[in-house]
């Protein structure tokens, strides 16, 4: 950057003055990144994996010659890889575009087993389910847009009944009695994510699935289908399907280092459990999921799983030091002008997740964050940053009152988050409060 006069500036050809000079140096300052729950870059090895499929493996994985065997090789391999992450076996794996198609796959499917089981009953095939109505749903009322909007679509169009159970206010967790309490003769699907996108909490689902169980055992209904959203959970904590007990379990790549690509894990899909199309083409993924499959980002999410199967202590253990580092200096900091909207009595957190609000009259998340020059952060789930600056539904519904709400910052860490990052920004965050606190 080379200085033309006191308020002129040329900057790799352009030319800026005054206020859009100073602008673009701080646009220059390194920024630390603390938004790992919206999203997280690739790794390395996952870049490569994707480069040398883009390069090496562009056939058709249903040919026969050399590029489309390659092809088909990297996705039996990724799947295998996929499922090893999860605890299943490489045939429980569906690959899709994202989380929000496998949770719409499983939230219809359940829908349209309970139909045809309907429907086989009526027909006295010696389907006795026992069941009538609608059938209906279980959810929690702090889950993603992606089961939530699916799940009122369902109920707004007379296809389902839905129970939205409230988390405690107490825990920010379903408890497992509210679960139970809500389940009715033609209930056909639990669905409760792993762990929330905001809090960080862990839900009690491998007890929900064991109590469900028991409860199958002694209903003459249809079985109620049990799925857990884990987006959140992959990459940060253990999750084995089979010791969860669940039928669908969510796979969202670009929350563990992977690219934006999906995958269902379905126990033993349309033998032990229904799993059906929403789809119709070409036979791909068993009928399941028809379409060209796409090899380059089923091997980048086949290498980010590979990488979390052999490295997720050591990631784990990261992240954790790193969060409670980060908490640390916040506290030391602002003392008692900070409330943790992530602390909850009794309740597991994610490792990486740290929920924050800085209390004060001009300190809203939005006005936070829009006047830090280093901070990338949110206040919240990404998909929510067109909703205005009203404060998260999910911290209102887990007892965080409105004033404190208003104020949250949402900061998770990543595998490469550092101690020196951490103290980055609570100093940004110091002198930004410090500012708008002045102004005011």
């Amino acid at each position: 950057m080379a200085k033309q006069s006191d308020d002129i500036t040329s900057v790799n050809g352009l030319t800026l003055t005054g206020h859009t000079s100073q602008h673009y140096s701080e646009m220059n300052l390194q920024r630390i990144y603390m938004d790992y729950n919206a999203t997280t870059p690739l790794e390395p090895e996952v870049i490569q994996a994707i480069s040398e499929a883009l390069q090496d493996a562009w056939g058709n994985p249903s040919s026969n010659y050399i590029a489309g065997a390659k092809a088909k090789a990297i996705i039996n391999h990724s799947r295998d890889n996929v499922a090893r992450m999860v605890g299943g076996k490489a045939e429980d794996i569906i690959f899709t575009s994202g989380g929000t198609e496998a949770n719409n796959l499983v939230l219809h499917t359940a829908v349209e087993h309970f139909r045809r089981s309907c429907r086989a009953a009526e027909q006295g095939e010696g389907h006795q389910n026992g069941n009538n109505g609608l059938p209906h749903i279980i959810t929690s009322n702090v889950e993603h847009d992606s089961v939530k909007l699916v799940a009122e679509h369902l109920q707004k169009d007379g296809k389902a009944d839905v129970t939205f159970v409230p988390v405690s206010k107490v825990t920010a967790r379903v408890e497992v009695e509210d679960i139970i309490a809500a389940v009715r003769p033609n209930t056909c699907l639990i669905s409760i994510m792993l762990a929330n996108n905001e809090t960080g909490v862990i839900m009690p689902l491998q007890e929900i699935c064991q109590r469900i169980k028991s409860l199958n055992k002694q209903r003459d209904q249809l079985r109620i289908l049990l799925h857990t959203d884990a987006a959140q959970a992959l990459g940060k904590i253990r999750v084995d399907a089979c010791e969860l007990g669940v039928d669908y379990l969510t796979i969202v790549g670009h929350k563990f280092y992977a690219p934006r690509i999906g995958a269902l894990y379905v126990n033993s899909p349309g033998v032990r459990t229904p799993l059906y199309p929403m789809l119709f083409g070409g036979g791909q993924e068993r009928n399941f999921r028809p379409g060209t499959e796409n090899t380059p980002m089923i091997a980048g999410l086949g290498k980010a799983a590979e990488l979390v199967t052999s490295n997720l202590s050591d990631y784990e253990g990261h992240m954790r030091s790193t969060k409670l580092y980060l908490e640390e200096r916040l506290k030391a900091v602002f003392k008692d002008k900070i409330h943790f909207n992530s602390h909850y009595p009794g309740s597991d957190i994610l490792p990486n997740t740290c929920n924050v609000s800085i209390l004060g009259p001009t300190l809203q998340g939005w006005r936070v964050l829009s006047n830090c020059r280093r901070l990338l952060a949110s206040v919240g789930a990404a998909c929510h940053s067109d909703s205005g600056n009203k404060p998260s539904h999910i911290l209102l519904s887990c007892g965080v009152s409105s004033e404190v709400a208003a104020n949250a910052l949402r900061l998770s860490v990543g595998r490469g988050t550092t101690k020196a990052d951490v103290d980055t920004v609570v100093e940004d965050l110091r002198e930004t409060v410090q500012l708008l606190e002045e102004m005011n």
